[in-house]
C-alpha cells in the first residue's frame, strides 16, 4: 500500500491505498458521505441518485481528480475523470443497498452502514427502482 496525495476542487486528502484509482475513490468517498441520504429516500430512483451525485460533482468538484505519490499540485500527477469515479462510487452504494435487501437483512440506512451518525431519522433503505 502506498501513500497518495489526492486533490479535486476543494478536496485535498492524503490516502494510503492499493492503487491511485482506489485512492481517488477513497478520497471522494469521504466527501460524498453527506449524500448517503439519497440512497435511503424511497422517492428517488437509482437514476435519480446517480444524477444527484453528478450534479453535485459538476457544481463543486473539478472535472478530474489528480493523484500523486510525490505531493499536492504536481504537474506529473495522474488524472482520473471525476464522473467515472463518482459513477464507481454510486454503483458501489447501490450494490450494497441491493445486497442488504437480497440477504434479508433488517432495513438500515446507508448512513448507519457507513458509520455516519444520523442527525434525523430517515426512511428505511429499499432496493433502488
Amino acid at each position: 500500500m502506498s501513500k497518495y496525495y489526492v486533490q479535486c476542487g476543494p478536496i485535498r486528502a492524503i490516502v494510503v491505498s492499493a492503487s491511485m484509482e482506489q485512492a481517488s475513490l477513497e478520497a471522494l468517498d469521504e466527501s460524498l458521505q453527506n449524500h448517503l441520504w439519497i440512497y435511503d429516500d424511497p422517492g428517488l430512483s437509482n437514476g435519480d441518485c446517480h444524477n444527484h451525485l453528478m450534479l453535485e460533482a459538476l457544481v463543486h468538484l473539478d472535472p478530474s481528480i489528480r493523484v500523486s505519490e510525490q505531493g499536492f499540485d504536481r504537474s506529473d500527477a495522474s488524472l482520473f475523470g471525476t464522473p467515472e469515479i463518482i459513477d464507481r462510487w454510486h454503483r458501489l452504494m447501490a450494490g450494497m443497498n441491493r445486497l442488504f435487501v437480497a440477504a434479508g437483512l433488517p432495513p438500515r440506512t446507508m448512513q448507519a452502514v457507513a458509520g455516519v451518525p444520523e442527525t434525523m431519522p430517515r426512511a428505511a433503505s429499499r432496493m433502488p427502482r
